[in-house]
């Protein structure tokens, strides 16, 4: 049974996001970024219903979306004009309403907004896996030309600023590569777990970790055990396997948790 032909689609595409959900789910923690991920993940939604409404491909709209939303709020965060934490609250509301009022109109349109926010394991095919594996080698491959100059933006952004190493021009690839594996991760794990995707495995490693090297090897290590031990877990007891992944995780953070108070 653990080798349907599902089971196997769903392992090989939850690896290939993992390989993008481990690194940045790091810097997104050292940054203090979990919201900001956040609201770029549900305005995925809003790039759904422009896809609906369009007929245009779901990844194109969502990475467009999650794109434009990323560039708005790196401008606003520059502005005092009005508190971070408020605008992505704005943001994020905002955008779930305009989508669903958007979807109410396409009576057209037989949508289950279900597996757009909790993911469908069914929906996966061979095509997915070869563009989430091909995403996941790209954004490894820009991080890793990047590493240097985010850490250093992430450590220090004025001392990174002073060294020439343009930590603006940084964060926007950053924030570009980000909404890249949101757009093709919602088929998987959907919109509202996206981001549970990228925090927990991290912060599990990060009890563990001795550098951000190893930190972020960890965290891959740990995001692909919980998504085999999830999907596995889903099989036996008949259980969505987005939810299942993220209660795998969530039990390994529990478990470095208890771990560190014995200490």
């Amino acid at each position: 049974m653990i080798y349907n032909e599902f089971f196997i689609r769903a392992l090989f595409a939850g690896i290939g996001i993992i390989l993008s959900t481990g690194p940045l789910g790091c810097f997104i923690v050292w940054q203090r970024m979990t919201y900001f991920g956040d609201t770029i993940a549900h305005s995925a939604l809003l790039g759904v219903a422009f896809s609906l409404m369009l007929n245009l491909p779901l990844p194109l709209c969502i990475f467009m979306v999650a794109a434009l939303t990323s560039i708005i709020l790196l401008q606003i965060q520059k502005s005092e004009f009005i508190a971070s934490d408020a605008i992505l609250g704005v943001i994020t509301h905002s955008t779930i309403s305009i989508s669903l009022i958007m979807l109410s109109f396409m009576t057209w349109v037989n949508t289950d907004l279900t597996s757009f926010l909790f993911g469908d394991i069914l929906a996966i095919n061979t095509n997915d896996i070869i563009i989430i594996w091909s995403v996941g080698i790209l954004n490894i491959v820009i991080l890793i030309k990047i590493w240097k100059s985010l850490l250093a933006t992430t450590v220090n952004y004025e001392l990174a600023k002073a060294e020439g190493m343009q930590p603006e021009k940084v964060k926007l690839i950053f924030t570009m590569i980000t909404a890249l594996m949101i757009s093709i991760s919602i088929k998987f794990i959907g919109i509202t777990l996206i981001t549970s995707l990228l925090i927990l495995p991290t912060v599990t490693a990060r009890r563990f970790a001795t550098s951000p090297e190893n930190m972020v090897i960890l965290t891959t290590v740990i995001g692909i055990l919980g998504v085999i031990l999830g999907l596995y877990g889903s099989l036996i007891f008949d259980t969505p396997s987005g939810p299942s992944i993220i209660i795998t995780s969530l039990i390994f953070f529990i478990l470095s948790f208890l771990r560190a108070l014995k200490k």
